[in-house]
């Protein structure tokens, strides 16, 4: 009877669709914890095919492909170095399952599939997969290891089917994407599970972005009694061995690292970070390129990039107006130069004056209004677009959510480009957040210690600056009433009596759910951008554009 076990919990970050390269990845990762001594590596979930697959899985030549490199990385395990449980795609007859494997002595030893398929938020599961049937552990050097897959947890069906079939150690890969406080939301579930079931857990979750989810890593291990024998670090890739040993309790895990959780806007800003660096550097962008315009919005989306890519990696430009101040001019540069990033000033002054001249005749006798104001951003628009398609970086978009919220956003003007690092973060956590890098240097960072926007681009009043003396506040309530109001709509779906009960206006409160309906046509338009609430827009939160419930005043 086995004694003692090493298991390595691999927090690796697969790339969707890249088969080859994730095969490759599982293979460095086996072999460093082959010199570490162990026995199993964990992987993470659907770690061959990468995970959320979407209908990719659905076609029947990258199914094959999936399990041809697990038969491949399965021959591996014939050298008599470590065993594998590795996730992908399985077909078994009609069926398509999301499948976790266990690889050891050259072949597929056992194989379970998921039961608890999630259908909701950013999960929509059950479009691709069916749900395995409910079974036991699987047998691994005379240790029955139970082996459910990441929501397979969130419920109490398979785990007690597990416990009560003899399991002894729960190994669970995982694909959880980050959102504010889910560490906290995974840890209590799995306290549920181990207090239910009274067997320790390993808890190995993905780690990297994948389009607009980031997956936040965060790993660990909870034995008997609610204790956290190992923590791994959150947004990075990491590999730790654990030592387990057999108790007349039952297996128990050594003290192994402990990596402390940052504070939440630490957090937040380390997932913007990885969010943007996987999504330009797995599509292969030689870099990206913003409108920096001097406030608020633009310095935090160039700051984050710079510390995703680097410097080298990221093209900024002014554009100015005959609206745009000194004050901005000036702090665009000083941000620029802070991050030591590529700066140029294009003046869109001959834009306007073309579209003047053009648009005359036909608006004559009209009233100037929003309409030139959105020329404006149009032009600003169209120059970074040419600048993306002739030099080949990616265009971000500067927008925060409370903006997004309320359509505060010109279609084809400051809402061009291929993604977007502020779309999940309202305006209130943008001023947060810019103050919290300017104090503080995140962890992986490119980019240089010490302040990186001039402390006016954080205190002077936000601006589009379309017209003279203008500010965001003369067409939005406050941004801390916005805000609040917001979350209430939008992250809990409160009616307006209840948001009331909080305080709020009530006419501001109808304006602003108005407002929010209203802008679901440019949303739908709005380039990807990193989750970080509970409710983002997009995979999120999916509301018909045509729709005639109304909020009621």
């Amino acid at each position: 009877m086995t004694h003692e076990l090493k298991i390595a919990l691999a927090q690796i970050n697969p790339t969707v669709g890249d088969i080859a390269g994730n095969l490759a990845l599982l293979r460095s990762v086996r072999a460093t914890a082959a010199k570490g001594g162990a026995d199993l590596v964990l992987t993470t979930e659907l770690g061959m095919s990468g995970y959320p697959p979407e209908d990719l899985v659905l076609k029947p030549a990258f199914q094959q492909a999936c399990r041809s490199a697990l038969d491949d990385l399965a021959k591996d395990t014939a050298d008599g170095g470590p065993a594998m449980l590795v996730g992908a795609p399985w077909k078994e007859g009609d069926k398509l399952h999301n499948g976790l494997f266990l690889l050891s002595e050259g072949k597929i030893a056992a194989s379970r599939f998921k039961y608890e398929l999630p259908n909701y938020g950013v999960f929509d599961e059950k479009r691709v997969f069916q749900p395995g049937p409910l079974q036991g552990p699987v047998s691994f050097k005379g240790v029955r290891l139970g082996l459910p897959i990441c929501e397979d947890i969130w419920f109490d069906n398979v785990t007690d089917c597990l416990a009560e079939s003899g399991a002894e150690i729960l190994l669970v890969p995982n694909g959880s994407p980050f959102e504010i406080d889910k560490m906290d939301v995974r840890m209590n579930i799995a306290v549920a599970r181990q207090q239910e079931t009274n067997l320790p857990m390993i808890y190995v979750n993905q780690v990297g972005g994948q389009d607009e989810l980031v997956f936040d890593g965060g790993s660990f291990v909870l034995d008997r009694g609610q204790q956290i024998k190992c923590q791994m670090p959150m947004f990075r890739e990491a590999i730790e061995i654990t030592h387990w040993r057999r108790t007349n309790e039952g297996w128990s895990c050594d003290p192994a690292t402990i990596t402390p959780e940052a504070p939440l806007l630490a957090t937040t800003y380390q997932a913007m970070m990885l969010g943007l660096k996987d999504y330009v550097n797995k599509n292969r962008f030689p870099g990206v390129l913003l409108g920096l315009s001097g406030g608020i919005d633009s310095a935090l989306t160039a700051a984050v990039a710079v510390d995703a890519l680097g410097a080298g990696k990221v093209r900024a430009v002014m554009m100015p107006s005959p609206y745009t101040s000194r004050e901005s001019l000036e702090d665009a540069e000083a941000c620029a130069k802070a991050l030591g990033i590529s700066y140029e000033s294009i003046s869109i002054e001959p834009a306007m004056k073309a579209y003047a001249q053009m648009l005359a005749p036909v608006f004559a006798g009209q009233n100037a209004d929003t309409t030139e104001e959105n020329i404006q951003s149009r032009a600003r628009g169209l120059t970074l677009m040419a600048l993306s398609n002739k030099f080949g970086h990616m265009l971000l978009t500067t927008g925060n959510k409370s903006e997004m919220s309320v359509g505060y956003a010109t279609l084809y003007g400051d809402m061009c480009g291929g993604y977007s690092v502020l779309k999940d973060i309202y305006k209130m956590t943008v001023f947060e957040l810019s103050r919290w890098r300017n104090a503080n240097h995140p962890l992986d960072a490119l980019g240089p210690k010490g302040a990186v926007m001039p402390e006016r681009v954080i205190t002077k009043p936000p601006s589009a600056e379309l017209k003279p003396n203008q500010t965001d506040q003369d067409s939005l309530p406050p941004y801390d009433v916005l805000d609040g109001i917001l979350e209430c709509l939008v992250e809990r779906e409160m009616t307006v009596d209840e948001i009331a009960a909080k305080g709020y206006d009530r006419a501001t409160i109808v304006r602003v759910w108005r407002m929010l309906d209203l802008a679901e046509y440019k949303r739908r338009q709005a380039p990807p951008g990193v989750k970080i609430s509970s409710r983002a827009f997009g995979r999120d939160r999916r509301y018909p554009i045509t729709n005639g419930f109304k909020a009621k005043s």
